[in-house]
């Protein structure tokens, strides 16, 4: 499958689930106080870089960047989906949300001083994950935390329904804390800290905080 077919199902698939999706998952954070945790040190982080631009990427129906928003965080979001988008217009009235992909993320280089990647890196496919990841460091400023969270393990299985039975056709891929540390490596990111729970946004959850390297 080329980039643009499993792009074209991704799209499609959450521009159907988009409703339901946003339904089912609003008050997942009211459950989940590790993740508020997690996302409160990182609104630390970015203040105590001076604050600036920050990027929730694959924002979906724009949950995390409104919570972000609360935290007191100048946080947008992307995402692939305009279905999705929409969603997070009308949840959100005032916030920015623009359509984009992370696989040709278009931010400006060194735009951004922190990135979220919120169990949104599961659908991308390993052989393109460099190539995001790239991306990802160079929107960033040098020193800009990275924060990304997704399922652990070791598969990868195709999705063909959720949020509500509607029918998908996504993949979505498990993988391990030392694999993505090895890729986080490689395109520039210093690791920092990283933890495996469980909660209500995953039932094994990897969270990894990084910063871009100079």
């Amino acid at each position: 499958m080329n980039a643009d077919d499993w792009l074209a199902d991704t799209r499609t698939s959450y521009d159907t689930v988009a409703a339901s999706y946003a339904k089912l998952t609003r008050h997942l954070l009211d459950e989940t106080p590790e993740e508020r945790a997690v996302l409160a040190l990182f609104a630390d982080l970015v203040r105590a870089r001076g604050g600036g631009l920050v990027a929730d990427v694959g924002c979906g129906t724009g949950r995390i960047t409104g919570h972000l928003r609360n935290l007191g965080l100048d946080a947008f979001g992307i995402d692939l989906s305009p279905g999705m988008i929409d969603v997070a217009r009308r949840e959100h009235p005032g916030v920015r949300f623009d359509l984009g992909s992370m696989t040709d993320l278009a931010l400006a280089d060194a735009s951004v001083t922190g990135l979220v990647v919120w169990y949104s890196l599961i659908h991308i496919p390993d052989d393109e994950i460099s190539s995001v990841l790239a991306h990802f460091r160079r929107v960033l400023r040098p020193g800009g935390p990275l924060l990304l969270s997704f399922h652990v393990g070791d598969e990868s299985r195709l999705k063909s329904e959720g949020y509500g039975g509607h029918p998908m056709k996504v993949y979505v891929h498990r993988r391990q804390h030392d694999q993505t540390i090895a890729w986080l490596d490689e395109a520039g990111f210093a690791v920092e800290t990283h933890k495996t729970l469980t909660s209500a946004e995953s039932k094994l959850g990897g969270i990894i905080l990084a910063r871009r390297q100079p």
